[in-house]
């Protein structure tokens, strides 16, 4: 069995016991989430939800916290000297463990 749910404005399809990196949830390491907006249920019959599958859920735990790899940003305009710009990123993000699916 596979659901699709969104979180954090992205589709993720999950099944169960697979590990997921979702953008940053307020929940401590340890902690239990579940996830109510399931947009379709596949297995053995398919649900498909308007926009989302009423009574479904998925129930996941929390393994850890952390950021992303860095990425570096430069911008610069073509001969001009002085409009050079570097900048770098580490998006945050919530490592999460798919107990359950239900629905």
């Amino acid at each position: 069995m596979y659901a699709i749910i969104e979180t954090g404005g992205k589709q993720l399809k999950v099944e169960q016991g697979q590990a997921v990196f979702v953008e940053k949830l307020d929940v401590e390491a340890g902690d239990e989430v579940v996830i109510d907006k399931v947009c379709l249920l596949g297995g053995e019959t398919t649900k498909i939800g308007t926009p989302y599958v009423e009574g479904a859920k998925v129930t996941c735990k929390v393994e850890k916290q952390g950021k992303e790899k860095k990425i570096h940003i430069f911008k610069y305009k073509a001969k001009k000297g002085s409009t050079r710009r570097r900048q770098g990123h580490r998006q945050p993000y919530t490592k999460l463990i798919v107990e359950a699916i239900e629905g």
